[in-house]
């Protein structure tokens, strides 16, 4: 840990181009709602919620604006037990996984009872009336429209304190199943609903912090996600213990004891991680970083990478910590085809593991399979293994490489691998990251005492037997390659493999590079050195400061931009695109 430079776990992002009407103050906010219904008679507001707020704080928070008509959206909708029969095929009977689903929230909302509430609106001539819930867009979108919004991570963590899935009668989920509920289904429906709502919203609500609600106008919400999609920022990283855990993330980003170590980072996925906005004096919005993504693709993206992905952020970076831990559990992910057969999944999780630092006794990464290895028998051993007979002899089928820090490691999907102990690896990856079959697990139990789930029928599936001994070394371990060196530094081109659309790109300097665009947008992590600037090459935005192990996000609309070494000490950067 540097402590002039230390890893900042709440970074925030100064908003600069407006005056704000965010707020904090409970009072402040019913006041912007009174003062929209004055001179009306009559005066709807709606209150769009995400799965996972607190639908009751919502109403003690709206309830003193003497409200002549409150209506619960959520019970507009079909019982539970229908809701789990109408989703059940895509959930599967799978521990892990499911299907995306392509089911619609509308789906879940009887026309009738949507009709039904839509005349008692029109029954009543006077006063102010709430629509609240789940849905509550489908009545109407009311003269005042508001989406009460909260943070996937934030989500997760109240399903493991005891919240339920919405409009289920499965209450005895465990928090594994919860969250394949969540993101095979529920978040699927209420993301297209949100998608819908972003630009027309008169208020968005930040139901993320119990009891503290926060609110910004619409406006000045879209203005706000505009301002971010053309400079670089930080997300919210958040960090979570695993049986394999290590320490190295505990001592080098000071985080708090937690009675374990900690395994992951998620500091560079959108779609999990959040944005804290900054709308001066003290008035923070904690938002999902997905909503950026939805509201400004073609900015934040850039039109290459967006006319091929549409409206999902294709690269993911987070950190896996096994130092003084144990090895991750021996894996593989799906092919192409597989995924899209099988899940409805666009592309696969193609990765690479960059060795942020390696120490102790063999540091190292499981790779490929041996030579002259007969498929059959490394299942067959797998198998008895899962059956509890004999541990699986893993050094005797796979490959067991032996690392060091700055090494990069390519794995595209099909390939059996895993970290071992005494590593930090950043991973950089493509995004469907929920796609990992395990086959070995080294005879533990998680974190809650029991098994994890073991997939090696998936896996038997997609394991490239091929990808050997001589295959691995020659195609997969450090396929460093120099692309540009001068006097202020080098550029090195690190991965990944032709079968993955990213590439990545190793910057040293102990001065300032010239960064170019692809049209893609760039994610990086300062992987060498106390702390680094990027400077726009135009002004177009101010300096960015990015401190050792953190990940940011620099957009393609933020132009062309410089890497400076802000103590003149050698850095090193690595930046992740989609190839051309």
């Amino acid at each position: 840990m540097n402590s002039n430079h230390p890893f900042r776990r709440f970074p925030t992002i100064k908003l600069t181009e407006h005056e704000s009407s965010a707020t904090a103050d409970k009072d402040i906010i019913r006041h912007h709602f009174r003062q929209l219904c004055q001179n009306r008679d009559k005066t709807v507001i709606v209150a769009e919620c995400y799965p996972g707020v607190n639908q009751e704080e919502l109403l003690e928070l709206l309830a003193p604006l003497e409200l002549a008509e409150t209506i619960h959206n959520d019970a507009l909708a079909l019982p539970p037990e229908e809701i789990d029969a109408l989703v059940e095929h895509d959930l599967t009977d799978d521990p892990v996984f499911g299907i995306m689903t392509t089911r619609r929230l509308e789906e879940f909302f009887p026309a009738e009872n949507l009709a039904a509430a839509r005349r008692k609106i029109e029954a009543i001539t006077s006063g102010t009336i709430l629509v609240y819930g789940v849905g509550a867009s489908l009545v109407c979108e009311g003269d005042i429209l508001t989406l009460a919004d909260i943070t996937r991570w934030e989500i997760q963590l109240r399903y493991r304190r005891g919240l339920s899935n919405w409009r289920t009668a499965r209450t005895d989920l465990s928090k594994n199943e919860k969250y394949k509920r969540g993101y095979f289904a529920e978040w699927r429906w209420a993301d297209q609903v949100k998608d819908r709502l972003l630009p027309k919203i008169d208020f968005y609500l930040d139901m993320t912090t119990e009891h503290e609600p926060a609110m910004v106008s619409g406006a000045d919400y879209r203005l706000a996600l505009k301002q971010v999609s053309e400079q670089p920022f930080r997300m919210v990283p958040y960090f979570d213990p695993g049986v394999w855990g290590g320490d190295w993330m505990k001592t080098h980003f000071n985080l708090p004891e937690n009675g374990s170590n900690y395994a992951w980072s998620f500091d560079g996925v959108p779609e999990e991680n959040s944005l804290l906005l900054d709308f001066g004096c003290g008035r923070l919005i904690q938002t999902p970083a997905l909503n950026l993504v939805h509201a400004y693709p073609r900015q934040l993206l850039g039109e290459r990478v967006h006319g091929r992905f549409g409206a999902e952020f294709p690269i993911r970076f987070d950190m896996l910590d096994t130092m003084n831990g144990q090895n991750l559990s021996l894996q593989v992910h799906p092919l192409t085809e597989y995924i899209q057969q099988n899940f409805h999944m666009h592309y696969t999780q193609d990765e690479s593991y960059y060795l942020l630092d390696a120490q102790g006794e063999d540091p190292c990464v499981y790779l490929g399979v041996k030579t002259g290895t007969d498929p059959q028998a490394m299942i067959n051993a797998l198998e008895d293994a899962q059956a509890g007979n004999t541990p699986f002899p893993a050094e005797n089928f796979v490959n067991r490489i032996p690392v060091k820090k700055h090494d990069h490691i390519l794995i595209p999907a099909g390939t059996v691998h895993c970290s071992g102990s005494n590593t930090m690896v950043l991973e950089i990856s493509a995004t469907p990251y929920i796609f990992t079959f395990k086959l070995w697990d080294w005879e533990r139990l998680d974190l809650d005492g029991r098994p994890r789930p073991i997939h090696i029928s998936h896996g038997a599936a997609n394991i490239q037997w091929y990808r050997n001994t001589e295959w691995v070394k020659e195609n997969l371990v450090n396929k460093i390659t120099i692309v540009h060196q001068s006097t202020d530094g080098t550029v090195e081109r690190t991965g990944l493999h032709e079968r993955e659309f990213l590439d990545t790109f190793r910057v040293s300097t102990e001065s300032e590079m010239f960064i170019r665009r692809n049209g893609s947008v760039h994610m990086i992590n300062l992987v060498e050195g106390g702390c680094a600037a990027l400077i726009s090459d135009s002004g177009h935005f101010p300096p960015f400061e990015l401190h050792y192990a953190e990940t940011c996000i620099v957009p393609e609309a933020a132009g062309p931009y410089k890497i400076v070494s802000s103590e003149k000490k050698p850095i090193r950067i690595v930046i992740a695109c989609v190839r051309n």
